[in-house]
């Protein structure tokens, strides 16, 4: 995507197509032109967010909806056009819009330009790409605390926190007669104030991973306890096959479900157990893999059975955070775990509870994301050696290179030093008509 082209006048659809009705939308400088050459009759005057009814040179009829500059989702002079959903009419509507004069948006280009026209900073527009591809009802909320800019606000605070640190060392410098000697305890006080508010965005990161990303949970245990049956069970759907014979599961299983309004990746694995058939061997290496690398372990016992000596050497192989699960328990209690009957759904939201429990997750603060932990790490680090400067008997300047760094790295979190190439790759993810 080239920054150099937001002057010209774009389209695409900012709806599904396929649905009943879909929104098409014009943004640029001749936006309003272009709506009048595929939209009749075009109201003369125009009146912004006032929507009339008419039809569409292409045969179709609908809506069109006028939006003034610095008043629209872009920031530009726009128009977004409602016609019926089918993949006909909205790539006649689409092509009639370019033949009047506009070009197809790239992928996230109403966002940038939205971006660029100062109607939202980077961390908004990043919450509007989680929105779009949001999954579940957390990785949705957090999708919306970025849009309405509380990571925003946090950064920008501590921003001025700095620049005001900074200030104070440039002016002690340059005007030391004027403003007098640095008050470096107070310099101190702000650094150590910065220093904890960056700790607690930090500290955050896990939570804000596990929710952007989702956690894996192994289904292990022992031949025939039912592991495919919960995997079934948790699903609502027959997604792996089962039968009264040991060692059904040969290979891994995984699908992804919300659980507790988190991403949940379960991997169903072949039983644990010796073997010398290749494939079943194969099988078994791969739940010791999942086995390994998972975030949560289920370990699933038949409770009709009870917990063997096979099961507690299993058990106690298990390195990773894991919960027993007595499975079967329509058919007798168990004595590890948490009992649940694959058959009847039953226990499946207690053990939905639990594991939420096991991973800890605290939505709180949970904003940053791969690009923003970096830069808040650089941060940090920045702060602490201007703080390292500040307290030893040396010039004030020599802490302003560590807090201009401190105050760039800040930019870049929200947009306003962020360099153009990693711009470009920010909105690039994006869907077309973003």
């Amino acid at each position: 995507m080239s920054l150099s082209r937001h002057s010209d006048t774009i389209v695409a659809p900012i709806t599904a197509v396929g649905g009943a009705v879909a929104v098409v939308r014009v943004s640029g400088l001749t936006a309003w032109s272009v709506g009048a050459a595929v939209f009749s009759p075009w109201p003369s005057p125009v009146e912004p967010h006032r929507a009339v009814y008419g039809r569409y040179s292409h045969g179709d009829d609908g809506l069109a909806l006028p939006f003034a500059p610095g008043r629209s989702y872009t920031g530009e002079e726009s128009v977004e056009l409602s016609v019926h959903g089918s993949l006909a009419s909205v790539q006649a509507l689409a092509s009639a819009c370019i033949e009047a004069g506009a070009r197809t948006a790239e992928p996230g280009e109403f966002t940038l330009r939205a971006f660029m026209n100062g109607r939202m900073d980077l961390t908004q527009a990043e919450g509007v790409r989680d929105s779009v591809e949001a999954r579940t009802d957390a990785q949705l909320r957090q999708a919306n605390l970025l849009r309405d800019g509380a990571l925003r606000d946090q950064v920008r605070a501590v921003r001025e926190e700095v620049v005001g640190v900074l200030a104070a060392v440039e002016a002690s410098t340059d005007f030391s007669e004027e403003v007098g000697e640095l008050d470096r305890a107070n310099a101190l006080h702000v650094c150590s104030t910065v220093r904890a508010d960056l700790l607690r965005l930090l500290d955050a990161a896990s939570a804000a991973r596990v929710i952007r990303e989702g956690v894996s949970v192994a289904i292990v245990g022992l031949p025939n306890a039912g592991k495919s049956s919960l995997l079934n069970a948790v699903l609502g759907s027959d997604r792996a096959i089962v039968t009264e014979y040991p060692g059904t599961t040969r290979d891994t299983v995984e699908e992804c479900v919300s659980l507790g309004g988190l991403l949940v990746r379960l991997i169903d694995t072949a039983g644990l157990r010796p073997t010398d058939d290749p494939v079943e061997s194969f099988g078994v290496e791969r739940s010791r893999f999942a086995l390994e690398n998972a975030d949560v372990v289920w370990y699933v016992y038949d409770a009709s059975v009870g917990w063997t000596p096979a099961d507690e050497e299993a058990w106690r192989t298990i390195e990773r955070p894991a919960i027993g699960v007595a499975n079967k328990s329509d058919l007798a209690s168990g004595d590890h775990g948490i009992e649940v009957s694959a058959t009847l759904g039953t226990g499946i939201p207690v053990l939905t509870d639990v594991t939420m429990g096991v991973i800890g997750t605290n939505e709180q603060g949970a904003l940053i994301n791969a690009r923003h932990a970096p830069l808040l790490q650089e941060v940090l680090c920045a702060i602490d050696r201007a703080a390292v400067t500040l307290s030893q008997p040396v010039p004030d300047d020599l802490a302003a290179v560590d807090l201009q760094a401190a105050v760039r790295a800040l930019g870049e979190v929200t947009g306003e030093t962020t360099p153009p190439d990693i711009i470009e790759r920010i909105f690039r993810e994006f869907c077309i008509g973003k």
